[in-house]
């Protein structure tokens, strides 16, 4: 029985699950970390393909009826813990495939991007709306700080969407297949990293205000910053683009 508080919607469809491992791009000498490993029908098929599966689980009953579901599986290291605070860096190279419950999505994203000097990508299924707000490009409302914050780090791609009866119980909105693929290097490069995604925050914090209004807590000189960055002040942050925002952060480092 899936338990509410921790998030648990579960996939059974198998053609379903044969796309996402198919969207992870899999190969027989790739370790796999899982997290909600659920009832075990994605860890079977990722068993399949990687040469090693690190399921993580939170959930006790969970975790022991897995742990008897696929005791046969030899390539499969079942964890009883939190992702959240599961030592990723501690891996060698690896990639990721999970249904991510919705209320840790992000949490988990961004965790596991500090452990990015290992993690190769991450093929997720979340809520639609997170996984559009992870895609969007400048200029409409999808996009914002999780979009630059995942964009710096990764190249997203929305591979396919799930409509929410697939899962049971029926969650309320429809879910998403993205992957992500872990840069090298940022595609920008900035001289300091926490001043630049301290000024994307603020600066969509009041995406309403132009950006003279809203970045005023940076400098009084604000303006005289954006048209030296070649950006009109009068613009909104959700029409800039990483490479504008980052001419902005170098300006202000200097």
């Amino acid at each position: 029985m899936p338990r509410k508080h921790l998030g648990q919607n579960f996939l059974y469809d198998p053609s379903i699950l044969l796309k996402i491992v198919s969207a992870a791009d899999l190969a027989k000498t790739d370790t796999v970390v899982e997290i909600g490993p659920g009832p075990g029908r994605l860890t079977r098929l990722l068993a399949e393909r990687a040469g090693k599966v690190i399921a993580i689980e939170i959930d006790r009953l969970l975790y022991e009826r897995v742990r008897k579901e696929l005791r046969d599986f030899i390539n499969i290291d079942l964890v009883l813990g939190d992702a959240l605070t599961f030592p990723f860096e501690r891996l060698g190279p690896f990639k990721v495939v999970a249904n991510i419950p919705y209320y840790i999505t992000t949490p988990i994203i961004f965790r596991l991007i500090e452990a990015r000097q290992s993690l190769e990508s991450m093929t997720l299924t979340i809520q639609k709306e997170v996984a559009e707000r992870i895609v969007a490009v400048p200029g409409g409302k999808e996009y914002g700080v999780l979009s630059i914050g995942t964009q710096f780090y990764a190249v997203p791609e929305l591979k396919f969407i799930i409509p929410k009866e697939a899962f049971r119980p029926i969650p309320k909105v429809d879910s998403a297949v993205i992957h992500m693929r872990i840069r090298k290097g940022p595609p920008v490069s900035v001289s300091d990293e926490k001043l630049f995604f301290r000024l994307v925050k603020t600066a969509f914090s009041q995406r309403r205000k132009t950006l003279s209004n809203s970045l005023k807590p940076f400098s009084m000189g604000i303006k005289d910053i954006l048209h030296a960055a070649g950006i009109d002040p009068q613009r909104r942050p959700e029409t800039l683009k990483l490479e504008e925002f980052a001419r902005i952060a170098d300006l202000l480092t200097e």
